[in-house]
């Protein structure tokens, strides 16, 4: 993390607690779980890279924490079931989920075929259904615990070529706000961070962004660190995230 936006030393909010991240090996999943642990969370990621997998989770080890790393596609129900349960044995129940797993495809909508669009609701949608309902009864059991989805301002905003991811992150934010009023009166809080342009290999201009101009992937873990260190009667329901200066 930037020196900025990196939790000061002592300052562990989250000790003692369990948080899973998914697509936790890369770029904004990466940032989100070196974050947390540099906050005193032990960390399960999870991804369907083995190589990227590893060498987060000898990042996280490195510096100090707790850690699970398990390769794991979310958009399979058995799949996730096997990743709490030995997330739950490795490391204890968790009380953070960071649902971030997604993917982009991007075009006209009748140039889409039946299958991108399958792809794109079931990894940014459907995914986040699945990881939560498995999750959710150990957080209720508990008696708190935060769910933060990574959303995108492609929630919240169309733009050409946009239609498959937008109605995916559109209907993710309709998700989290109904799972909020679901799960607030068991003390569970439910959230949503929409960054606009970060500068990952993500999107479908990504090789000519100016990162100059777009966030970082350490900005959006920023936002996820601000939503776990709120106080306690509190509820930020959504952050929106943008860009200093337009590209």
């Amino acid at each position: 993390m930037s020196n900025a936006n990196r939790p000061s030393a002592g300052d562990r909010p989250l000790a003692g607690k369990v948080a899973l991240v998914t697509g936790g090996s890369r770029g904004i999943g990466r940032a989100i779980a070196l974050c947390v642990a540099q906050m005193g969370a032990a960390v399960a990621i999870c991804g369907r890279d083995v190589a990227a997998l590893e060498g987060t989770l000898g990042e996280l080890k490195g510096a100090g924490a707790r850690a699970h790393a398990q390769r794991t596609d979310v958009t399979r129900a058995n799949q996730v079931a096997e990743l709490v349960t030995k997330t739950e044995a490795a490391l204890g129940p968790i009380s953070v989920l960071i649902n971030n797993a997604g993917i982009g495809l991007f075009g006209p909508v009748h140039e889409r075929s039946e299958q991108e669009w399958e792809e794109v609701l079931s990894t940014n949608l459907k995914s986040v259904f699945l990881v939560s309902r498995a999750v959710i009864p150990g957080m209720i059991q508990g008696g708190s615990g935060d769910i933060i989805n990574i959303s995108s301002l492609a929630g919240r905003n169309a733009f050409a070529g946009g239609g498959i991811y937008c109605a995916s992150k559109w209907g993710l934010q309709g998700l989290t706000a109904c799972m909020a009023e679901d799960l607030r009166q068991f003390g569970i809080r439910v959230s949503s961070v929409l960054p606009g342009s970060v500068a990952t290999d993500f999107g479908p201009r990504a090789q000519a962004k100016n990162a100059s101009n777009a966030l970082t992937p350490e900005d959006v873990a920023h936002a996820v660190a601000t939503l776990l260190t709120q106080s306690s009667q509190s509820f930020i329901s959504e952050i929106q995230l943008r860009p200093l200066r337009k590209a």
